[in-house]
């Protein structure tokens, strides 16, 4: 791994000051930034990199996101959840295979890093394979293994002891890129004594928890009905949140709910778009911000949102809070860019990434402002929220490592993935498939 200098580059930092460096140098040795500004005397860089009319930022962390859903995508369109699960996804899957994971996550790779993704927290099945993909591409992850805890047969790989194997054989691995995490399905799918065993197991491991959180008012009302408990409330009971756990969308909580959160340090996900085109609801964001709960952005699954640009997301993330609650002033300036970058990384165990500084990480992209859309240049954060695309960033750069450069992929073999993908993905729909587990709220 060679040393890089960055030449005559703008720099988003998103440090504390929100910061905003113009035409500086941004020089990193091994897998840390040495300096930004000025490379010291002593630093002997091995590439060289142009970034004139480039702005460099923190890469995105992805907090959730089913990746090998790629499949998926396009194949499951305009149903409310209930049919969307029981019609499409939770069918298809019947059909899924090892290899298909290892393929399907290939692609989603490839889309990560042309848009901009330096880490992802994922949330699926055969996770070895994505491990895998991980591994080859130079990304960094926190992996999880979907379990049911409701019998063999809606599992989909060994179910919780193997799951409990798969964590211990990759914590740490790639280099120390890749963390894990236990990750029972949601309270309205897993029984409490298997949620409950979940997170006994979790602590035991010293390792998180990685679960779907109150999606629909239906599943609020049905918590009340069965356990006399919001899901937020019954999860607490469990011990759920008795270790470090990422709980995505969040949607429906009561005023309580929202203490809970805050005072167990739970990690929020907003997944904006697969919010808005499945008519869930809207995350109470702000709210969540002003009591103190790390709120990060999850792309959610190609499935159910069809792409991972978390440019797009995080336009979404501040789009959605405006017209939810009729207030152009909520989530101002560098807000969501933190969410879809520093938040993320909290979330996912890479506390120290998200931050452009000197001996952090040098986890971050370039983004090409030579586009008609990126011009003017009034106010860069405003054109990174609101005009700028994954189509943008030329240069991805992860501890340190080139992941590509000028466009071009260097850690994987797209047109390769591309090919295998689109044949392996027809070959799984076009399978005789059968419902793996029905959607209950």
């Amino acid at each position: 791994m060679g040393n890089i200098l960055i030449r005559h580059v703008d720099v988003v930092t998103l440090d504390d000051a929100g910061t905003i460096l113009r035409d500086v140098d941004v020089a990193i040795e091994g897998r840390v930034i040495r300096a930004i500004g000025a490379a010291p005397p002593d630093f002997r860089a091995d590439e060289v990199i142009e970034g004139t009319d480039h702005v460099a930022m923190p890469g995105f962390f992805n907090a959730h996101c089913h990746a090998p859903m790629t499949f998926e995508r396009g194949w499951a369109e305009d149903l409310p959840l209930d049919r969307w699960f029981n019609e499409r996804i939770w069918v298809a899957e019947s059909a899924l295979t090892e290899e298909d994971v290892y393929w399907g996550a290939a692609l989603a790779a490839c889309e990560m890093i042309r848009s901009g993704t330096v880490a992802f927290a994922d949330h699926y099945f055969y996770m070895d394979r994505v491990a895998e993909v991980v591994e080859q591409s130079g990304l960094k992850a926190a992996l999880t293994w979907c379990v049911f805890g409701i019998g063999a047969e809606a599992e989909i790989g060994p179910g919780l002891a193997g799951t409990i194997e798969f964590v211990k054989r990759w914590q740490g691995g790639a280099d120390g890129r890749i963390r894990t995490l236990l990750g029972p399905h949601s309270p309205y799918v897993c029984p409490p004594d298997f949620l409950a065993e979940v997170a006994t197991r979790a602590k035991d491991l010293g390792v998180g928890l990685h679960i779907h959180v109150a999606e629909s008012q239906e599943q609020v009302q049905n918590s009340l009905r069965l356990h006399g408990r919001t899901p937020v409330a019954h999860l607490e009971r469990l011990g759920v949140f008795d270790v470090p756990c990422i709980a995505a969308h969040c949607i429906y909580l009561t005023e309580d709910d929202r203490r809970i959160l805050a005072e167990r340090g739970v990690h929020v996900v907003q997944c904006p778009k697969t919010h808005l085109k499945l008519a869930m609801g809207t995350t109470p964001v702000p709210a969540l911000l002003a009591q103190g709960v790390n709120v990060a952005l999850g792309s959610d699954g190609p499935g159910s949102n069809n792409s991972m640009d978390m440019f797009e997301v995080a336009r979404l993330a501040a789009l959605i809070q405006k017209h939810a609650l009729g207030d152009a002033t909520v989530l101002p300036g560098d807000t969501v860019l933190r969410l879809a970058t520093r938040n993320g990384a909290r979330a996912m165990g890479f506390e120290e990434s998200g931050v452009l500084a000197p001996g952090r990480p040098a986890d971050l992209i370039l983004v090409d402002f030579r586009r008609p859309h990126l011009r003017p240049r009034h106010s860069l954060i405003a054109n990174l929220v609101y005009a700028a695309c994954g189509g943008d960033v030329s240069h991805v750069i992860v501890d340190g490592r080139l992941l590509m450069r000028d466009g071009e992929l260097l850690t994987l073999d797209e047109e390769r993935i591309l090919a295998e993908a689109e044949r392996r993905a027809w070959r799984m729909v076009g399978e005789e498939m059968r419902i793996v587990r029905e959607y209950r709220a």
